[in-house]
């Protein structure tokens, strides 16, 4: 496959907005066979969470996970909101095609501190043959990022942060874009959205607490895609999914944004 392949994480808010389903077909037909939409639903799964009768628990912007916490980060991730985005792209003619990173062992995780994480990984290896097939067959894969251990000893099945699952499949399939939708149109310094960042200004904006939060794991996920090879990041908001020229730009350090 020789076209530029663009990753999009959904963030679970902007997953909420009647827009998304119209931007991310424009997109598709723009260029079929080469979009890949992984997506998030945090605020889905501490609802859910709740109803449980458990609250969510966060640490550096990632969700601690028990193993209640893991069933129902499947329930909302690999099914309602999974099933839904699909739904709401085959409803305006897209074929999507909605899998989660336990099927055919797509997203393999090594576990991450468990004192501190319990059962959170950090995605190591992608399955490119079956991106790489679903593409060619012009389907739109919507990817949840529960994802397969590679440790059975920690458990079968790992709870791995979107944007860390939509980076590390942005490496593998070097792609030329990774784009980061919030809620946000792009990151904030003073108050203010920057236009470009290279990785070392994200770095300090995590280290001196500027980003915090999601934030901060957005920044973290995005370094990792650049210093595994993709061109740019951007973060923003749905219009970017458009508009190639909007939201923050980031890219390696002294590189030239195109």
């Amino acid at each position: 496959m020789t076209r530029a392949i663009r990753v999009i994480k959904v963030g679970g808010r902007p997953q909420l907005d009647a827009a998304l389903p119209a931007a991310l077909a424009a997109a598709h037909r723009a260029a079929p066979g080469t979009l890949i939409v992984v997506h998030g639903g945090g605020d889905e799964v501490s609802t859910l969470q709740r109803l449980y009768g458990v609250e969510a628990r966060f640490s550096g912007g990632r969700r601690v996970t028990s193993a209640l916490d893991l069933d129902i980060i499947r329930m909302a991730l690999s099914g309602s909101a999974n099933k839904r985005l699909v739904a709401a792209l085959n409803d305006v003619d897209v074929p999507a095609l909605g899998l989660s990173g336990e099927d055919a062992g797509l997203l393999l995780a090594t576990p991450s501190d468990q004192a501190r994480f319990g059962f959170v990984g950090t995605p190591k290896v992608v399955d490119r043959a079956l991106l790489y097939h679903l593409l060619r067959g012009g389907y739109l894969p919507v990817l949840s990022p529960v994802s397969r251990s590679d440790d059975p000893a920690a458990g079968a099945t790992l709870n791995v942060n979107g944007d860390d699952a939509a980076a590390a499949i942005a490496v593998a399939m070097a792609a030329d874009e990774l784009l980061l939708v919030s809620d946000v149109e792009g990151v904030r310094v003073s108050g203010t959205a920057v236009e470009r960042l290279d990785a070392d200004d994200a770095r300090r904006l995590v280290d001196d607490g500027t980003a915090a939060g999601g934030m901060a794991a957005k920044l973290e996920a995005a370094i990792a895609a650049l210093d595994g090879g993709v061109t740019r990041v951007r973060i923003s908001d749905i219009a970017a999914i458009d508009q190639l020229d909007r939201g923050t730009v980031l890219t390696r350090v002294g590189s030239v944004c195109a």
